[in-house]
């Protein structure tokens, strides 16, 4: 009988190399992965599409969004094409299936909202997109759960208190004229109409002349003031006790509902209103069931909620009150006059947050030409 003692062991075959197509898919595949977990847990890039931040931010920048502040949430919709939001690129083809819809969480952040902060949301009031896939909006808070809310004069106040009015805000005004505006007077002056072709607003006339309707900072209002070819710059104000049917929440629904006459408020002045805040319950009646019925519908996940003949029911009988799940923001755009903001629409959920607008990378002036199309001196600025 042979007995083996020793027996060599076979040389190890090398490892097969991967192909070129497996390589780059392996590559690509890593790269996915890698930008979508940075994008949805550190920073994520947006750009300014609508004037509604002017001055504080143009349109035409392109900024970094900090998911890190108030902490990245988990996903809601989970079936969804990596690295997109509502569509594929350059198409109108949902890019995602809301046939799975998760409770939502958010990770801790190192800091909370606060007013004053400068902040992407997804807007409350659409209903054709799940809540973290609808259109993101950006605007600066100016009251958190809690606070009492009031505008008088086109300046807010918080319990109280006035807040001041940030340095590059705007409001509108007409400016009486003797004789056409140059367009590059407007131009340095930072004065944009982004519905005219060339960027510059165009000349009107009123019952007393011509004119021309401008946003504008107050700076730019007192140089204009000074200028030997205009008349007269007058504000564009709403008067107090003014109602605009328009507001929230006159259009408890917006847009949806018809609006009627609740209260005398109007854009530049509005309220008091008390934000609501998570544990707060309140007694629901006639008078403020509209200022609540979004909250209690829709955003609260609630089982067995409907709405009839003005009341509140769940499971068919009248909700008498309310305690509230999380809390509630009041987001206003910095160019006051051409802002859609929670004056209109109502308060901003606090799972809608997306996160803390924090640096300008890039601007580009749409309505300049080639050479001038970069914005040199915004690049790398932070937000305040």
């Amino acid at each position: 009988m042979a007995v083996t003692f020793w027996k060599k062991k076979p040389a190890e075959q090398p490892a097969k190399p991967k192909g070129f197509w497996r390589e780059w898919g392996d590559a690509i595949l890593f790269a996915v992965v890698a930008a979508t977990l940075i994008r949805w847990a550190t920073f994520e890039a947006y750009t300014i599409p609508t004037p509604s931040m002017e001055h504080s931010l143009l349109v035409g920048d392109y900024l970094f969004v900090s998911k890190l502040h108030y902490g990245p949430r988990t996903p809601q919709t989970p079936l969804q094409i990596p690295l997109t939001h509502q569509t594929l690129w350059g198409t109108g083809i949902k890019s995602y299936s809301d046939l799975i819809q998760l409770p939502s969480f958010r990770l801790p952040g190192f800091s909370e909202v606060k007013a004053g902060d400068v902040v992407v949301f997804n807007v409350p009031f659409e209903d054709q997109h799940p809540a973290d896939l609808r259109t993101n909006y950006i605007k600066r808070c100016v009251a958190v759960a809690g606070d009492v809310l009031e505008i008088r004069d086109q300046e807010v106040f918080i319990n109280g208190k006035s807040q001041g009015t940030p340095a590059e805000s705007q409001t509108r005004y007409y400016l009486q004229v003797t004789e056409p505006v140059r367009p590059k007077i407007f131009q340095e002056h930072g004065v944009v109409d982004y519905n005219s072709p060339d960027g510059a607003p165009q000349m009107g006339y009123l019952p007393t002349g011509p004119a021309y309707m401008v946003d504008m900072t107050a700076t730019t209002a007192a140089f204009f003031k000074q200028q030997p070819y205009i008349k007269a710059v007058v504000p564009d104000k709403s008067a107090a006790g003014q109602a605009e049917l328009e507001v929230f929440p006159n259009n408890p629904d917006y847009p949806h509902s018809t609006p009627t006459q609740l209260v005398n408020w109007n854009r530049d002045n509005y309220g008091p209103l008390q934000l609501p805040k998570k544990g707060q319950t309140v007694q629901l009646t006639a008078q403020n069931i509209p200022i609540y019925q979004k909250i209690i519908l829709r955003y609260e996940h609630n089982e067995g909620i409907t709405f009839e003949n003005g009341q509140i029911l769940q499971n068919g009988k009248p909700l008498t009150s309310y305690t509230f799940k999380q809390d509630y923001y009041f987001m206003m755009g910095d160019n006051r006059h051409d802002s859609l903001d929670s004056r209109y629409w109502g308060f901003v959920p606090a799972d809608h947050i997306v996160g803390k607008a924090v640096l300008i990378w890039m601007s580009v002036d749409p309505n300049a030409g080639a050479s001038g199309k970069i914005r040199w001196s915004r690049l790398f600025n932070t937000i305040d």
